[in-house]
């Protein structure tokens, strides 16, 4: 045993250094892609909510481009949006970058909303396909509780007459003014640095207002409408940008495109932040480790867990977590262990389901898009642990039936036999019998012989009473007469 726990510690010593001294430049590399000439430009994506993975991506792309020969950097984007904070560490690379972005809202149908408005906005050139649309720039919910206190009307032949003039009752809070204030500053601050339109970036978070791609470009919100690559390269052609102080001319004649795909790593993280997938991984790091904790020795159980566990709290580290509702979750999992280990008929079962499934749904802090927790899941796990709870309690309820199978209890009553003639020894009668396979020395108040079935009355210490129900004929019993006949 001790050589399976060393052996598995070392082989996650090892996998993980490797994982660590790995060149990431694997798959994200241009020299492994191809060789940069000069005349270079290379394509990331943005793909699916912006987070943490996606934030990484790009950093990590971005300063491995930097080293190289490279004209500019195009982003093709179709996001809903994504976290503030990912959201903001994109568009400071963009704005420390030393090579041109242009962001490019494609293929056809794809949108750069919420947190893809800002990103647009910051970046050198945006440019958009047509039948795509951005906007909806308005920061969402994170925590609390939306004020939904009825509006006193101005008269009261007013009180079922909305204006158009009225906001939504979640933008009526301090903490929601300052949140959708701090946006708007953000905003109109990367309109002015870009020399895009200010007050329609502003109208965009203020109101949620979106745009298609035609009229972003009327409007001045966008530089470039472009129905594919080759059009967008088209239009980018002796496009005059300023770079970090610096003027540059954009040539794109005959320019190599080079696409930068997410390497292991994005794709680990993007798995792992994930707010479904690291809910899993949580409870699984819980329950193997409580498995591990009441069955010493299994191995298996304590290595998924601990793996499991760690992996899951590195994702709540980047990930907007209610530490309420992670506090609930952990709460509810004692409890329904508790319930298992220690029965209450349902008082501790019950409550931990109930505390599971708050927690479960306070968990995720946001109401960014693709990070909340999947309800099918929380009612899945909730059930599953409901039915394990049940199954419990039937067995704590038919355990005070069964029979007493081990202790003082249960030898009572027990029957055996005698392995020898009992010798008489201060007035009772010693020897040792066999009950339940087991040697036992007994005393007896009738004289036994070898063979003869005996039966437990009574039990001190690892000493036994026994009787049998057929005492031998012409033996007096202590403590009967003699037969003076």
């Amino acid at each position: 045993m001790r050589f399976l726990t060393t052996f598995f510690g070392l082989l996650i010593t090892f996998v993980i250094s490797c994982l660590t001294t790995i060149d990431d430049t694997w798959a994200t590399s241009p020299s492994k892609l191809a060789q940069p000439t000069g005349h270079t430009a290379f394509v990331l994506e943005i793909n699916g909510p912006i987070g943490p993975a996606t934030s990484d991506y790009f950093l990590r792309a971005l300063h491995k481009v930097s080293n190289q020969s490279v004209a500019f950097i195009i982003l093709r984007i179709d996001t809903p949006g994504g976290l503030d904070i990912a959201m903001r560490d994109i568009i400071k690379g963009i704005i420390g970058s030393s090579i041109p972005v242009i962001s490019y809202v494609s293929p056809s149908g794809a949108r750069a909303a919420s947190a893809g408005t800002y990103i647009l906005y910051a970046s050198h050139v945006a440019a958009m396909a047509p039948a795509t649309n951005l906007g909806a720039a308005t920061p969402v919910q994170i925590g609390g509780v939306p004020d939904i206190s009825p509006k006193a009307p101005s008269n009261p032949g007013a009180k079922d007459k909305p204006t158009s003039t009225d906001k939504p009752a979640s933008l009526k809070t301090p903490m929601a003014k300052k949140r959708v204030n701090d946006a708007v500053a953000y905003i109109r601050g990367l309109a002015t640095l870009r020399g895009r339109n200010a007050d329609w970036a502003e109208k965009a978070v203020r109101e949620a207002a979106s745009l298609p791609a035609e009229q972003a470009l009327e409007k001045n919100v966008i530089d470039i409408v472009a129905s594919d690559m080759q059009d967008l390269l088209r239009q980018l052609q002796g496009r005059e940008l300023t770079v970090n102080g610096q003027q540059l001319h954009l040539r794109t004649e005959n320019i190599q495109l080079i696409s930068i795909i997410p390497d292991w790593r994005s794709e680990l993280l993007a798995i792992i932040t994930n707010p479904n997938i690291a809910y899993i991984l949580m409870l699984i790091g819980i329950y193997g480790l409580i498995f591990e904790f009441s069955n010493p020795g299994a191995i298996l159980p304590g290595v998924v867990g601990g793996i499991s566990l760690l992996l899951a709290l590195f994702a709540f580290q980047v990930l907007p977590i209610n530490y309420a509702g992670l506090a609930l979750i952990l709460l509810g999992l004692a409890l329904m262990v508790a319930e298992a280990f220690a029965p209450s008929f349902g008082i501790l079962g019950l409550g931990g389901v109930i505390a599971f499934v708050i927690g479960s749904i306070m968990l995720m802090d946001t109401e960014a898009p693709g990070y909340g927790i999947s309800w099918a899941l929380i009612g899945g796990l909730a059930a599953t642990s409901a039915v394990l709870l049940s199954l419990v309690l039937g067995m704590a309820v038919r355990s005070r039936n069964c029979p007493v199978v081990s202790g003082h209890e249960q030898m009572l009553e027990s029957t055996g036999v005698a392995l020898e003639n009992f010798s008489l020894t201060d007035s009772t009668y010693t020897g040792t019998v066999r009950v339940h396979s087991e040697h036992w020395q007994a005393h007896s108040n009738t004289p036994l012989r070898k063979g003869d079935s005996v039966r437990v009355t009574t039990m001190s210490g690892l000493v036994l009473t026994v009787v049998t129900d057929a005492p031998s004929d012409g033996i007096p019993i202590l403590g009967e007469p003699l037969d003076k006949s």
